[in-house]
């Protein structure tokens, strides 16, 4: 389907006024983007709005050897984010900014190392006495408790500090990218067909979301039209993905309050849906399926299949519902409201488990879908978790629409022809809005990859709803949310 994308080039005085009528208009901010071109600093601001599908492109530029641009940190929380990770990365100071403090570089990372620059080279030697300063929360009673960052699951590493009084939780503070894998550094100078293996790394609970965005972005700058059953069956893949990732959570929720046969159900149900996705594409991540200007898939899910483990899953959930420990355990747990869900930009279930409506399938769509998106409740884990059980639902009757209506070769592929260009994918993951933004140069090959995967905007959401939780519920908040450490610390 199509959109509308706008670039305009401003100047430093222009930017703050141009964002401001943008977020005006009912525009959010979907990624800042900072780009090496040698002797200057570019940094592309992406606003995105829908219903219908509108892109704008602020774009200004800086001197690389004093890089300074204006913060507009004041706008929206995200943004402040965005620019303390642009200083830390490409070493561009936002003026203006109230606490440019380090938000990627932990500590220890060398004072003047700015690993996306072109001239950055191998970092030099770390500071071993670095150390990360917390607040610390005075007064009677009051206590912390570190956890973290390495933990006794098979879990990536977090810091997460409580400050404590009794059991309620006065303020919690995490802190990420321990693992920090420079990913989007890795895109640079990869032929644009021949990426889209790294983007299924992204974060390997949605390869086929972040591979489709990918894929996006790259036929958006390359110029490629893609057929509309294409695109249905690469829909059909996200939903697919969405179904094993819901089914998961719904059963570790249960099992974080002790439901542990319900937990064994939903993971019963997790490995059916992993072996139709197995069926389908020939991976159980869906991986391989998804390809700029192409999708390969072996069969169609069976729809009398993909019923029956939506009535098995909806029987699990009402169970789960129905026993009164639980339902008292999720209800009133972890509140994230509406104002402080709309204030961080929170997206996918978490947004919507708050009220607040948000689905790049209805915002930014491909093709044209009966998209059925609830957004409703109290923003509790509770809400959290009948949103994924109603969404889990919508899920199997999309998909099943998908594979019904299926017309044609369940194979296509287009021919990829080099240009320059820039372009930008736009996905309705598991978890929410995923974005991309490519360059692509002259001779094909990918300049420069910006990834922003839900996470970003949903972390700093977990420590506002964890106020006045008690600590022993965090685990159940932390698991409501389901944020990805790898697709935070690219």
């Amino acid at each position: 389907m199509t959109h509308t994308r706008e670039c305009r080039q401003v100047s430093g005085d222009e930017l703050a006024d141009q964002a401001e009528a943008l977020l005006s208009d009912g525009y959010r901010l979907g990624l800042v983007a900072a780009h090496d071109d040698g002797d200057r600093l570019r940094v592309v601001y992406l606003f995105l709005a829908g219903r219908p599908d509108r892109r704008v492109e602020l774009e200004i530029t800086t001197p690389a050897h004093d890089p300074a641009v204006p913060s507009l940190a004041y706008l929206s929380f995200p943004m402040s984010r965005f620019e303390r990770e642009m200083l830390d990365l490409y070493g561009i100071m936002p003026v203006g900014h109230p606490r440019p403090r380090r938000l990627v570089r932990h500590a220890h990372w060398p004072q003047a190392w700015h690993p996306m620059r072109r001239n950055a080279g191998p970092a030099t030697q770390f500071e071993p006495d670095g150390r990360f300063p917390f607040v610390t929360v005075g007064g009677p009673g009051v206590y912390e408790i570190p956890v973290g960052p390495v933990h006794a699951g098979l879990i990536e590493p977090g810091h997460f500090r409580f400050s404590v009084v009794g059991e309620t939780v006065l303020r919690l503070k995490a802190r990420l990218w321990f693992v920090h894998r420079g990913v989007e550094k890795l895109f640079e100078g990869r032929a644009a067909g021949d990426a889209v293996d790294l983007a299924e790394r992204i974060s390997g609970d949605t390869s086929a979301g972040h591979a489709l965005a990918h894929s996006l972005a790259i036929e958006d700058a390359l110029g490629m039209e893609v057929p509309e059953p294409v695109h249905r069956l690469r829909a059909m893949l996200v939903e697919l993905e969405r179904l094993y990732n819901h089914a998961t959570d719904l059963g570790a929720l249960a099992n974080d309050v002790g439901f542990a046969l319900a937990n064994a159900h939903a993971q019963r149900i997790r490995e059916q849906l992993l072996r139709l996705n197995a069926d389908v594409t020939g991976h159980r991540l869906l991986r391989g399926a998804i390809r700029p200007g192409a999708v390969t898939l072996r069969e169609l899910p069976d729809p009398a299949r993909l019923r029956h483990v939506a009535a098995d899953l909806a029987e699990v959930a009402e169970l789960t519902l129905r026993n009164g420990g639980i339902r008292d355990r999720f209800t009133g747990t972890a509140v994230l409201s509406p104002d402080d869900a709309r204030a961080l930009g929170c997206l996918g279930y978490v947004a919507r488990g708050s009220g607040v409506c948000t689905d790049a399938r209805l915002d930014h769509p491909t093709v044209a879908l009966p998209v059925t998106s609830a957004a409703g409740g109290d923003g509790d884990v509770l809400a959290r978790y009948t949103i994924r059980r109603d969404e889990f639902a919508a899920s199997t009757e999309l998909a099943v629409h998908l594979a019904e209506t299926h017309t044609g070769p369940l194979q296509a592929t287009a021919s990829i022809h080099p240009r320059e260009g820039t372009g930008v994918g736009i996905v309705e993951g598991w978890r929410g809005t995923i974005v991309h933004r490519v360059e692509v140069d002259g001779e094909g090959r990918i300049t420069r990859a910006k990834i922003v995967d839900p996470s970003w905007f949903n972390w700093p959401a977990l420590p506002v709803a964890m106020s006045d939780t008690i600590v022993p519920d965090f685990p159940l908040a932390n698991k409501s949310f389901n944020l990805s450490y790898a697709g935070n610390d690219l």
